[in-house]
């Protein structure tokens, strides 16, 4: 049995295409300052901070521009996974929203616990100690519930999952390589979840989702210090093969980027033509 039915497949292929076709549309006619004369070169001004004169100096402006946008993909294609995730997990789950948001009355008590959980975290990262886990991360977090004031707050999900069997699933998907501030960040919004919803796990899963393994394909091959140092790696964090599990089965992975694949194929040379030589 497949993961991704045929008609979420024309879905995902579809919504890929046209990511394509959009950024397509904003690379292509994008000027790129070419350098005629290295003396009237140096004199220009750029307000998008594109001035590169040894670059402009040895490359073909035409691989400059499919430069710029292989760039500009890498850091866009982040929302594609969100997109993917959500379709593929519509077929098997009770509820699924991108962009969903956790609101709630909570003490301010509980809100200086996670600031402080936090903090002891980064310490123990900074200085080689024992971190603590998730799990009692959480349980301290939920047992301040009930002292201080009131206060409305919100923390939005990238991915919200009402499983079948009554989980509920709290995803933040994150690049695979980020920095100790984007840890911690991220680990603060774990908790944040928790409390609001005031269920610890496993009724509540919150995880840093990596929608790949830049390492390899097992949890022990990944290698990115700062994310094993500044996040709660074994217990709040999926990578790879291990999200795409939780989204739609053992062999959604694999399905998702057979479809990637095949609109890569299909979309290369409409892409090659538009940036190098500006048809269509």
């Amino acid at each position: 049995m497949t993961a991704i039915s045929p008609v979420t497949r024309i879905k995902i292929k579809a919504y890929l295409e046209v990511f394509i076709e959009d950024l397509i549309k904003e690379y292509k006619d994008r000027k790129i300052p070419v350098l005629g004369n290295a003396a009237e070169y140096l004199n220009k001004r750029s307000y998008r901070g594109q001035l590169k004169p040894f670059h402009a100096a040895i490359i073909p402006t035409e691989i400059l521009r499919i430069n710029e946008f292989e760039r500009g993909f890498s850091s866009s294609l982040g929302s594609t996974f969100e997109e993917c995730a959500r379709l593929i997990a519509l077929e098997h789950h009770r509820e699924v929203y991108r962009s969903f948001d956790v609101t709630g009355e909570v003490s301010t008590t509980a809100i200086n616990e996670i600031e402080h959980q936090i903090s002891l975290f980064e310490h123990a990262a900074e200085n080689k100690g024992q971190k603590p886990s998730f799990e009692k991360m959480v349980n301290d977090v939920l047992s301040s519930r009930e002292g201080g004031n009131l206060e409305n707050r919100v923390a939005r999900a990238d991915l919200f999952i009402h499983s079948k069997d009554g989980t509920f699933y709290f995803f933040e998907i994150k690049s695979p390589m980020p920095n100790k501030g984007q840890c911690l960040e991220v680990t603060q919004r774990l908790l944040r979840f928790h409390l609001l919803k005031g269920q610890p796990r496993p009724v509540v899963n919150a995880y840093y989702a990596m929608a790949y393994n830049p390492y390899g394909p097992n949890r022990e091959q990944y290698k990115w210090n700062f994310a094993l140092n500044y996040l709660p790696f074994d217990q709040a964090l999926v990578v790879g093969q291990e999200f795409w599990n939780i989204i739609g089965g053992p062999t959604a992975y694999k399905e998702l980027l057979e479809i990637y694949q095949e609109v890569g194929r299909e979309k290369s040379k409409y892409m090659l033509d538009a940036l190098a030589f500006g048809f269509w």
